[in-house]
């Protein structure tokens, strides 16, 4: 199997090659991933976008991973957006029952507040949304805008192909295969990102705020930050499923780099059916993004 990835990963670098025909030091870029790729028994996707030239390439582009909490980036455009038309308000309060805080999932929100029953500002929920990936604040979120489908719908109106919302963070924790209904191509990624960023489809102040949510991420500091100069600006969403049968179906990040000098790069590195441990993958997400860092800048 892993013969056959490092055969598919030769495939992809030619394809590197061909749509980077004007980008400095590609023959060096597309041989130090490929080595890091081979030390990898994973599918593993990447996709980035220089934010101003538009320079991309990608691996395994098109293909479809699972996002887990990736999503909550969507989400928060969906959310922000009415914020926009003027349906909801960042100072809003949402009134948070106990029954919607459960148990058994990832919720520091629920660890803040064990006995809910309690009101907080939209903004609050959004902050633990999405910078503490917080599952129980994703699906009030959820609930907020009418479900899974009304957000895809949103995300389906940009006309951005292989991505699709469809269950909340409950629906994954009550079935295996249902986070693989909730998926995006690397590619389909960088190109939301692109939109936030350079379309601005949000307003500044929303777009600041949720800018803002991501930079002041938590989670994952070992994945695209893992071996960055702190002098970079990161701006990125993470996601990890559970593991089953020493399977792990995803670890993944995605996000913004602000380099010295102001050049940005969107970035989406997806790790899907790999049989290392979160701390290698993390690594490996880690490597890719410096190894395009230095050959970038």
């Amino acid at each position: 199997m892993l013969f056959l990835r490092r055969i598919g990963y030769i495939t992809c670098f030619i394809c590197i090659y061909l749509i980077l025909p004007g980008q400095k030091n590609h023959d060096s870029l597309r041989f130090e991933i490929h080595q890091i790729l081979t030390r990898t028994d994973a599918d593993v996707g990447i996709a980035v976008m220089d934010l101003f030239s538009k320079d991309t390439f990608t691996v395994h582009g098109d293909r479809h991973y699972p996002m887990q909490s990736v999503y909550k980036f969507h989400l928060a455009l969906a959310v922000l957006n009415q914020v926009d038309r003027g349906m909801l308000k960042l100072d809003q309060l949402i009134f948070i029952k106990k029954s919607d805080l459960l148990p058994n999932t990832y919720s520091p929100l629920r660890d803040d507040y064990p006995d809910g029953n309690i009101s907080l500002p939209l903004s609050t929920i959004l902050q633990y949304t999405v910078s503490k990936s917080d599952n129980n604040g994703c699906d009030i979120l959820f609930r907020l805008m009418g479900g899974p489908g009304k957000v895809n719908s949103y995300i389906q109106s940009f006309k951005v192909k292989d991505i699709l919302i469809s269950a909340t963070e409950s629906e994954m924790h009550h079935d295996w295969n249902t986070q693989f209904r909730n998926y995006s191509s690397p590619l389909a990624c960088i190109k939301m990102l692109d939109l936030f960023y350079n379309k601005k489809i949000l307003s500044k102040t929303t777009m600041d705020f949720l800018n803002k949510a991501m930079i002041e991420t938590s989670t994952g500091p070992n994945k695209i930050k893992g071996l960055l100069d702190k002098n970079i600006i990161v701006a990125h969403k993470t996601g990890l499923s559970d593991t089953k049968d020493g399977i792990r179906p995803a670890n993944n990040d995605v996000g913004i780099l602000e380099l010295p000098g102001g050049k940005k790069i969107a970035i989406a590195v997806f790790i899907a059916d790999s049989k290392q441990s979160q701390e290698e993958s993390d690594k490996v997400v880690a490597e890719i993004a410096k190894t395009i860092v230095n050959q970038m800048q």
